[in-house]
């Protein structure tokens, strides 16, 4: 299909990055994260998440946060629901696009949402019932698709199955992510074709961590079959808590550069981008995750 010369970046750090960090981070930096990545060109921020605040208590105040950014024109701000309570808490927020999420594997599923496949399919059904009424886009993650911490080998088969569900469903869109990092480009670039034979590839999202080193690798290998929508989180936040030695997320400074090389338009200014990332690692007291953050700043 060739590359595109556009790409639309799927910013995740507030809501994928953030959950995964062992401190709290208070609302007020959240929203201030939020509205700084904003201020950056980006078109999709993940605000936060309505996931039960007992499974994930760093994302308690996902009300309050949401009612504290300055929403800009243009840009869009989802936030992820697990089911229709979820959605409910979103939509009282005033939230306008959710996005649900569940994985290839039935054993990682079961250990992130206590449910099989299918019995995660049944608890979204409300959910789109819900949000086709209210007038809400609902997007989709489909987790595990390049390898599981439980099961190993995921076959290609259940990621085209469930990636094709949640398209029928009615997600605009669906994101096919490796969560624990372990896809190299071949296999990544094989999954996508596997699943664009069956979803529209203008419906394909693709989100890889890092932790062996091959994101980048991996998004190249993709957007050379087409693909134009990237999630990534700034810094490199993020990570799996329920796969051990999973890093983060694809540096969204390290994605923005490589795509301007590229001469791909993001939109986004990087040099702001990178100012948030080093911003959101001072806060995190910890270096930043992105490798292009770190060259940028000591030149």
């Amino acid at each position: 299909m060739g590359v595109a010369g556009q790409v639309r970046i799927v910013e995740v750090g507030p809501r994928d990055g953030l959950q995964n960090e062992s401190a709290i981070v208070p609302t007020a930096t959240k929203v201030e994260l939020v509205d700084r990545l904003s201020a950056t060109g980006l078109q999709a921020i993940e605000a936060t998440s309505f996931v039960s605040p007992k499974w994930v208590p760093q994302l308690a105040d996902a009300a309050e946060v949401y009612a504290g950014i300055a929403r800009r024109p243009g840009v869009r701000y989802p936030v992820l629901v697990p089911n229709l309570q979820g959605y409910e808490r979103a939509r009282a927020a005033g939230v306008d696009e959710v996005a649900v999420f569940t994985a290839a594997s039935d054993a990682f599923n079961r250990r992130n949402t206590n449910a099989g496949i299918e019995e995660s399919l049944q608890r979204f059904a409300p959910v789109f019932e819900r949000a086709q009424a209210d007038g809400v886009r609902v997007r989709g993650y489909v987790s595990t698709v390049l390898g599981c911490p439980y099961q190993g080998e995921v076959p290609l088969a259940e990621v085209v199955r469930v990636a094709r569900a949640l398209h029928a469903m009615g997600c605009y869109e669906v994101s096919l992510g490796d969560t624990i990092g372990v896809g190299t480009p071949g296999a990544a670039r094989a999954m996508l074709r596997a699943v664009a034979a069956e979803v529209p590839l203008s419906a394909l999202a693709v989100h890889f961590h890092d932790t062996y080193g091959q994101a980048l690798a991996n998004v190249l290998a993709c957007l050379e079959d087409g693909v134009a929508v990237v999630d990534a989180a700034v810094s490199g936040t993020g990570g799996c808590p329920y796969a051990r030695g999973a890093s983060g997320n694809l540096a969204t400074e390290d994605l923005v550069y490589m795509l301007h090389g590229m001469g791909i338009a993001t939109g986004v200014d990087l040099d702001a981008l990178v100012e948030t990332g080093n911003w959101l690692a001072g806060v995190l007291g910890r270096d930043t995750g992105s490798k292009v953050a770190r060259a940028w700043t000591a030149r």
